[in-house]
């Protein structure tokens, strides 16, 4: 089993730039099975998830290359099939993304259920009944979601909640439909409106992208694109939250500010100097413990859960008490047993972890059990050893 071994107790300084978004550069991979050519990603991360996708996308036919700069050339004029197996599918929930491509572009799909998911229930019945009111023909049967239709039709689609995936599957569908497509209530996320932009460039035609509420016109084909994947606000994120919790300064360059305006909140409520450029974000402590602070987890604009873990672990060193309260997954806590492994005093209150912050925190092995856990691994100025039991995509 992998680990990381971390000697705390030093303050974090340095500049570094930000990745590419996994969350955008996964859908924007499913999308190129949308094109009638080839499709060139630039700033695509260098991670597991990006690993399989195009595993994915290899073992249906599709033809990819790849340089030593992580730009990736996608030809789907090669696919041979339309199947996405369960053993790729359940090691990685984003692999339900090509269900949408893969009917609209050719008339069929055969992607197995996700399954479940450590940090709570993610079904795709919305996406299937989107797909559905598109005029698709899909049963579940075997463990796999299997969808027919000639040619998908524009409809207006109310989703019961607010769903990335489900708002991203039914984008890209919905680009090749005859007809307009209204999507609403729908997510609003920067890595959906990066999604929105790949596919304009493609030629696909869409209004509203960043709002709730999204307009697609058919066309009959998309075509080339060259795509540069924008930056990956959760790292970005992650990296200003180790600055901050260690009293140290870090900058984070090739970054978007706009993307991180909560975040960015909360870092000066704990006592952080901010400050920002047009690509670039630097935080500095100068020496200075934080202060606790309260946040409540919500769909973009509102603070993001993938930062939710990282502040639990700045308010367990943190002077005061503070209160983080998760409202979009259910199970998104199991960090808070292993931060009390290194001395934090934190309670669980139902969806709520209340921290009475201690001056510093102590090394012990633990674990990081789910794949939003290792952003905190060793904050807080602790020593020792962290067992890396999933998730490889850090710092998600």
């Amino acid at each position: 089993m992998s680990k990381l071994i971390i000697s705390g107790g030093i303050p974090l300084h340095g500049e570094l730039r930000a990745s590419g978004a996994k969350n955008a550069v996964l859908p924007i991979l499913a999308a190129t099975l949308l094109a009638d050519g080839i499709v060139t990603i630039r700033n695509v991360p260098h991670l597991q998830d990006v690993t399989t996708t195009m595993e994915l996308l290899g073992r249906m036919g599709v033809a990819l290359v790849i340089d030593e700069r992580m730009n990736i050339e996608v030809d789907p004029r090669t696919i041979q099939t339309f199947q996405a197996p369960y053993e790729l599918v359940r090691t990685m929930r984003a692999s339900i993304l090509v269900l949408g491509p893969l009917l609209a572009r050719f008339g069929q799909a055969e992607v197995s259920l996700p399954g479940g998911c450590a940090i709570g229930s993610r079904p795709v019945n919305l996406h299937i009944k989107g797909l559905e009111a598109m005029g698709a023909d899909i049963k579940v049967e075997n463990g796999y979601i299997r969808a027919r239709a000639d040619r998908l039709k524009g409809a207006r689609i109310v989703l019961d909640m607010v769903t990335v995936t489900g708002t991203e599957n039914l984008l890209m569908a919905a680009t090749l439909a005859r007809g307009v497509t209204i999507i609403e209530n729908a997510a609003r996320e920067p890595e959906v409106v990066d999604l929105a932009e790949c596919l304009i460039a493609m030629g696909a035609q869409i209004s509203g992208a960043g709002t709730d509420t999204l307009v697609i016109d058919g066309v009959e084909r998309l075509d080339s694109a060259t795509y540069q994947v924008l930056p990956d606000r959760i790292e970005t994120g992650t990296y200003l939250l180790a600055g901050a919790i260690t009293g140290g300064r870090v900058k984070v360059k090739d970054t978007r500010p706009d993307t991180l305006e909560a975040v960015l909140v909360k870092l000066e409520e704990a006592g952080a100097w901010v400050n920002t450029g047009p690509n670039w974000i630097e935080v500095d402590m100068a020496g200075r413990r934080p202060k606790a602070v309260r946040i409540r987890t919500a769909p973009y604009p509102a603070f993001p859960t993938d930062m939710q873990a990282q502040f639990v672990a700045l308010n367990a060193v943190a002077e005061g008490t503070g209160m983080i309260t998760e409202t979009v997954f259910e199970n998104r806590f199991m960090h808070v047993q292993e931060l009390q492994r290194m001395g934090a005093q934190i309670t669980l209150e139902g969806n709520t972890a209340i921290s009475i912050g201690v001056s510093q925190l102590t090394g012990a092995p633990i674990m990081a059990t789910d794949f939003a856990g290792l952003g905190q691994l060793g904050a807080g100025g602790a020593s020792g050893q962290g067992r890396h039991g999933g998730g490889s995509d850090l710092p998600h």
